[in-house]
C-alpha cells in the first residue's frame, strides 16, 4: 500500500487506538516488580507512542503533500531525473492518462473539463518531468475550437507532490468555479512539483555542471506546452504561481523572464536561494549566478523587468511578513514592475493558508493574461 493510501493512514490510526486501549487494560497486570513486567510496560509505552507518531506524521503528510510514496519519504526515488531524450521525433509532450476533475458535475470534458497527466522533456535542458495539465471546460465546447487560452504554471514547495496542487489546493476546482461566477477567464493550469530532477532542490537555477533548472521552466516547458494544446503565442498568455519554494521559483521567473512570464504569484515565498543539505552547491563558485538568484540584488542591480508580481504573507503565523513588506516596497520604487499582496491577519505555512489566496491569486492572475 502507498505511502498517502487511505487504507495506510486508517490502518495507522486503528493501530494507534488498539495499543492505547490494551496499554490501559493491561497496566493493572503489569504493575509488578520484575524485569518482565518492565519490559511489558516498556514495551506497550514505545509500541503505542510509535504508532501515535506514525498515525500523525502519515496523517501530516496526507494534509500537506509532503513525500508522494515510500521511495521518496526514504531518499531512493529514481525514476525521474535529468535524462537525454532520444526520440525528439515522438514530442517533447507526452499525454499518458487522463482523469476527471474532482467535484465537477459531469464526467464530460464539455461540461466538466478535464486533467490530463503528461511527461514533459525538454529539448534544450534535456530534463524529464510530469505535470498534470488542467483544460477547462471551454477548451473542448465547439465554440472555442479556434481559440487560444492563456495558461499558468502553478508548483509546490519542496518536496511537495504535483498531485496536492489538484486533490488538496484544488486548483482546478476553483479555477472552474470562479469562471462559472465570471470572476476569472478560462485557463490552462500546468501543475507540477519545482523538483524537477529529485530527489534535489534545485531552487530553479541554471546550475553548473547540472540541471538547468531556470531554463527548462523559461524556454522548454512553454514550448513543450504550446506545442500540443491552444495556448496564446503572445507575450501575455503566460504566468506562473507557486507556493513556499514554488513562490520563490514563481517570482524569480517572472522577474527573469518578463517575456515568457507576465505574471509571477509568490504565496509565502521567500526572496533569496537558500544553500543547505536538499540543494547542494547551486552556483559552483559563480558570483553572478548566485546574484542573480537574490531577488534583492536583481531589483537593485538590474533594469528593472516590464512584468506583474504578486506576494502573499500573515501577519501572525508567516516568517516572512517582514521581508515581504520590505519587497513590496522595493518593487515599487522601480517604477516599472508592478506589484500586488495579499497579506492575511493570521495563517501559518500550510495548504489551509493558500487555499484561502488561491481564489484571489487566479483571480489576478486572471486579469493580467490573456490567450493571444
Amino acid at each position: 500500500m502507498g505511502l498517502t493510501s487511505d487504507k495506510v493512514l486508517a490502518l495507522a490510526v486503528l493501530s494507534a487506538v488498539g495499543l492505547f486501549v490494551g496499554t490501559v487494560w493491561l497496566w493493572p497486570r503489569l504493575a509488578r516488580r520484575g524485569w518482565r513486567a518492565v519490559s511489558g510496560r516498556v514495551g506497550l509505552l514505545f509500541s503505542t507512542q510509535l504508532a501515535l507518531f506514525m498515525a500523525v506524521g502519515l496523517g501530516a503528510n496526507q494534509a500537506f503533500g509532503f513525500y508522494a510514496s515510500w521511495a521518496d519519504l526514504f531518499g531512493q526515488e529514481k525514476d525521474q531525473g535529468v535524462v537525454v531524450d532520444h526520440t525528439p521525433e515522438r514530442g517533447p509532450l507526452r499525454v499518458v492518462d487522463t482523469r476527471r476533475v474532482p467535484g465537477a458535475a459531469s464526467s464530460s470534458p464539455r461540461l466538466g473539463g478535464q486533467i490530463q497527466k503528461v511527461d514533459m522533456v525538454g529539448r534544450t535542458s534535456h530534463i524529464a518531468t510530469p505535470a498534470f495539465v488542467y483544460l477547462p471546460p471551454e477548451y473542448f465546447q465547439p465554440e472555442y475550437r479556434t481559440r487560444r487560452f492563456p495558461a499558468a504554471v502553478v508548483l509546490t514547495g519542496y518536496p511537495g507532490t504535483a498531485q496536492a496542487l489538484v486533490d488538496k489546493l484544488d486548483y482546478p476546482r476553483t479555477a472552474a468555479r470562479l469562471v462559472a461566477q465570471g470572476r476569472m477567464e478560462p485557463m490552462i493550469l500546468v501543475m507540477m512539483r519545482p523538483t524537477v530532477a529529485p530527489p534535489r532542490d534545485t531552487e530553479c537555477v541554471d546550475i553548473p555542471g547540472g540541471p538547468q533548472t531556470e531554463t527548462f521552466f523559461a524556454a522548454d516547458l512553454p514550448e513543450a506546452v504550446s506545442s500540443h494544446y491552444r495556448v496564446g503565442g503572445g507575450p501575455g498568455s503566460w504566468g506562473i504561481i507557486g507556493d513556499s519554494t514554488g513562490g520563490y521559483c514563481a517570482l524569480k521567473l517572472a522577474m527573469h523572464h518578463p517575456k515568457v512570464y507576465a505574471a509571477g504569484a509568490g504565496l509565502s515565498a521567500y526572496y533569496n536561494a537558500p544553500i543547505d543539505a536538499t540543494t547542494g552547491d547551486l552556483f559552483q563558485g559563480d558570483e553572478e549566478l548566485r546574484n542573480r538568484a537574490n531577488l534583492w540584488w536583481y531589483l537593485k542591480h538590474m533594469p528593472a523587468p516590464d512584468t506583474s508580481l504578486l506576494v502573499s504573507s500573515s501577519k501572525v503565523g508567516e516568517s516572512n511578513y517582514k521581508a515581504t513588506l520590505k519587497f513590496i516596497e522595493r518593487v515599487k520604487a522601480t517604477k516599472l514592475t508592478r506589484i500586488s499582496s495579499i497579506i492575511l491577519e493570521s495563517g501559518g505555512h500550510n495548504f489551509n493558508t493558500w487555499r484561502r489566496e488561491i481564489p484571489g491569486t487566479l483571480e489576478w492572475m486572471s486579469g493580467r493574461l490573456s490567450g493571444r
